[in-house]
């Protein structure tokens, strides 16, 4: 079959079962499986139910819900004729952010609406619709290879705690870390950078977040017998936050950049390359200036460098008028972003040690940090990740550009347990609306979402032949 055969066959095969396609989809979204709300339980297990019949229907011989210490996920399993061949897991969530007509909804939240060339409903890009893309994906894929079983074995794990924090996620994958075991992980939880420019993200940023509370006199004192005579928390609260940055915005906390994975020059050509407006970015950010480490751009801040940000500092009297006092505690949030190369825990230890150092005697402090989420990132020239590219570029018909996502999120979780690299897949936009009134998918991406799912597990069956490594689950 020649090269260009089995795109028609795709195209074709998708452009008959479109509709059937976006009937199925919108009987998903109008469960309405919020997962930060108790009175939904019920919703967000039908989902998963839902779901997983859906998944045996398009073919899957193993699609089950598993149970989890909060709202219950979907797995499945469509093994490749081919024993030699990839196995790959699909990461996505079935559980969506809270919505009401009150919030400034159109319509109904969970009544999906097609207008436009566009539909709206909750969940309809996140994460809904591009999980559900695959299902069609996977047919097509199917059709144009004349084929019973995909081209690798193809896995899906799909969460139903995301949107409220994906609390019993990793202890899923660890329980289950032999059944989800791949060599390669597909998140389809993310976007492009915009309907005019298609992109692959190639990473994301990990977290380490702490609260800092310091304690001085055992009660509040009065200012005039006391101040200047006796430490004051809330003083070394706005010493140890200005001590955070030095004059170029770099973090000062010693070891904090060690073993960072640098920007190359192609990396940062190829982020320059992206029609980026900063005025209408800081308009979104609501901010009226761009700031930051020097010698980096807004984009390379935002998604290369690892930061620290004072997330809430307080202490003290904060009522009308004044109160002359020496107050007997303050506290400060802190969180910090980390790139590629930075160990969580390994910061964590810094930080303590920094903070520590910077407690004027006679505060007391402690210090408690969160779970933290360790940073994701795929090397330019990887295999897989030019399978993506391709795949997308067939899909489009156009070049296939690079970003970054800023934030966090549980896809590094399947990369540290699982010891495979973690590879994004997305097709929605900004203006989507994820977590606002009326959320909506540009149906025209959502199928190439579609015809991209299509080519790319043909195209990672010949990519990774020869190039796998041996996995090495926690």
């Amino acid at each position: 079959m020649s090269d260009t055969q089995p795109d028609s066959v795709v195209r074709t095969y998708i452009d008959t079962h479109r509709a059937a396609f976006l009937d199925d989809l919108a009987e998903w979204l109008r469960i309405p499986s919020v997962s930060a709300q108790p009175e939904h339980a019920d919703d967000v297990r039908r989902s998963a139910e839902w779901l997983a019949a859906k998944l045996k229907e398009t073919g899957f011989p193993v699609a089950e819900v598993w149970e989890t210490g909060g709202a219950p996920a979907v797995h499945a399993h469509w093994p490749s004729e081919d024993p030699d061949a990839p196995t790959v897991l699909v990461y996505g969530h079935h559980d969506v952010q809270p919505a009401a007509l009150a919030d400034g909804w159109h319509t109904d939240p969970f009544e999906p609406v097609v207008q436009g060339g566009r539909m709206y409903a909750r969940g309809a890009a996140d994460d809904k619709g591009q999980v559900f893309f695959h299902t069609l994906g996977v047919r097509a894929h199917l059709a144009a290879a004349g084929a019973a079983a995909p081209a690798v074995h193809l896995k899906l794990i799909v969460e139903g705690e995301e949107e409220s924090g994906s609390a019993h996620f990793r202890e899923l994958v660890e329980a289950r870390a032999a059944e989800l075991a791949a060599d390669v992980v597909i998140v389809s939880d993310t976007g492009m950078w915009s309907e005019t420019t298609p992109t692959v993200c190639t990473g994301m940023r990990g977290v380490a977040d702490c609260e800092i509370d310091l304690h001085g006199p055992d009660q509040d004192i009065h200012s005039g017998a006391f101040g200047g005579a006796v430490p004051n928390p809330a003083t070394a609260a706005a010493r140890l936050v200005a001590a955070l940055h030095d004059a170029d915005g770099k973090v000062t906390v010693p070891g904090f950049y060690d073993g960072i994975a640098e920007l190359t020059d192609a990396e940062r050509a190829l982020i320059a390359e992206l029609p980026f407006d900063e005025s209408e970015w800081l308009r979104t950010a609501k901010s009226h200036a761009a700031a930051g480490e020097a010698g980096y751009s807004t984009l390379e801040r935002v998604w290369a460098r690892p930061t620290a940000e004072v997330n809430g500092i307080g202490g003290g009297y904060q009522g009308p008028g004044g109160k002359t006092i020496v107050p007997s505690s303050a506290h400060v949030k802190l969180s910090f972003r980390l790139v590629s190369g930075q160990d969580p825990y390994e910061v964590e230890a810094a930080v303590r040690e920094w903070v520590a150092a910077r407690i004027p005697d006679g505060i007391r402090h402690s210090i408690t940090f969160g779970a933290p989420t360790r940073p994701c990132l795929t090397p330019l020239d990887h295999p897989a990740l030019q399978s993506v590219v391709r795949s997308m570029g067939r899909a489009f018909g156009q070049k296939i550009r690079f970003t970054r996502e800023g934030g966090s999120g549980p896809a590094a979780d399947l990369q540290d347990v699982l010891g495979a690299p973690v590879l994004f897949l997305g097709i929605s936009v900004p203006s989507d609306g994820w977590h606002a009134p009326n959320e909506k998918v540009e149906l025209d991406l959502l199928l190439k979402g579609v015809e991209t799912a299509a080519y790319l597990w043909g195209d990672l069956a010949d990519g990774l032949r020869g190039h796998r490594t041996p996995r090495t689950p926690a």
